[in-house]
């Protein structure tokens, strides 16, 4: 089969990855499940991990299939699978785990201390076919395509595990801003607005994804190039800030915003990242408002994601591309040119 692999970090994302022909996967264990790829959705992390940057945070060994957002057809399974059979369309979650570790015993997926991560770990879904388990795949529901829920996999659940956290901090009349509404943040804006009822304020650079925002629930915007992120807020929340802040941009400005429009007792969500964070304590302390990161999420709360799609609470919007266009997807990414995800479509 085809596979779009990564055999040596680099910059250059015009010659990123390598189209190899390799050996199709095949179960090698009694909890295993061969996925036939109809979507992979790219990521800017992908990008990072074509850069480098996880490398001394995981172990990865090169060369390797990249591609962590995956759907598709079964079309083997092991002796011991029963939650699915062949020709089931299932959504995979990124994150390969054992069920028996103490963190997955405490419903923890993301703490595996024996798991595997497609894409980044081990072989992913930029291929025709791919290798997983039991424990990672949803069942899909009726007329929902797995080419177009591709993304939801990582942007989509990573989106809405910050979404899940803040809610529990919103209250009705409170304010929660939403920066950055690319690929992740226009889910996260739309799982907010699903599971609570602030005021959401939506900020960009890009008037296009502002209108978007707009369309999708938020109640106010502002273009950072135009506006003053801090005074629009200030003015917004009659000087008390917002209660939750969900980051979707990660870049050292957007972390800058926190002490002066997080309400204090509030949160900042960082989802996205490759920035930093340069705050000293005592603005933490004063404020009494905390950074928060989020990696993926939890295979139940994929679950709980299907089912608002299903319900017709969050829509992706997505543009298709074939497994040879991969470079040209990471170099489009690279310099911001691709609105909502770029799906690969093996």
């Amino acid at each position: 089969m085809e596979a779009a692999r990564l055999h040596a970090y680099t910059d250059e994302m015009s010659e990123a990855l390598q189209i190899d022909e390799v050996d199709r996967p095949t179960v090698t264990a009694s909890n295993g499940v061969v996925v036939e790829v109809e979507g992979a959705g790219w990521c800017q992390t992908d990008n990072h991990i074509i850069e480098g940057m996880w490398a001394e945070y995981v172990d990865q060994p090169l060369p390797m299939t990249l591609g962590h957002e995956n759907a598709g057809t079964v079309v083997e399974t092991g002796d011991e699978v029963r939650l699915v059979e062949e020709g089931d369309p299932v959504i995979c979650h990124p994150v390969q785990t054992c069920g028996i570790c103490r963190p997955c015993r405490q419903g923890e997926d993301m703490y595996c201390e024996n798991n595997k991560f497609n894409g980044l770990t081990t072989d992913g879904g930029f291929a025709e076919y791919l290798l997983t388990n039991e424990r990672a795949v949803i069942p899909l529901p009726d007329g929902v395509d797995p080419t177009d829920i591709a993304p939801h996999a990582d942007a989509g659940i990573t989106a809405y595990h910050a979404a899940k956290k803040a809610v529990h901090e919103l209250n009705p009349g409170d304010t929660a801003v939403v920066i950055g509404i690319g690929g992740l943040g226009h889910i996260g804006l739309q799982c907010v607005d699903a599971m609570s009822a602030p005021d959401i304020v939506a900020v960009d650079i890009k008037d296009e994804a502002l209108d978007l925002a707009t369309q999708l629930g938020a109640t106010h915007t502002i273009n950072p190039t135009r506006d003053d992120v801090v005074a629009e807020v200030d003015a917004l929340t009659d000087g008390t800030g917002a209660a939750q802040v969900l980051d979707f941009v990660g870049a050292d400005q957007t972390t800058g915003y926190a002490p002066d429009i997080v309400a204090a007792g509030g949160d900042h969500h960082i989802i996205g990242y490759g920035g930093h964070v340069h705050e000293p304590s005592q603005a933490l302390v004063n404020g009494e408002f905390a950074f928060r990161g989020t990696l993926v999420g939890r295979y139940t709360e994929l679950q709980e994601l299907v089912a608002l799609v299903e319900r017709g609470d969050v829509e992706l919007r997505t543009t298709r591309f074939g497994l040879d266009e991969v470079n040209t997807v990471a170099e489009r990414l690279e310099h911001g040119e691709i609105e909502g995800r770029a799906v690969i479509t093996p």
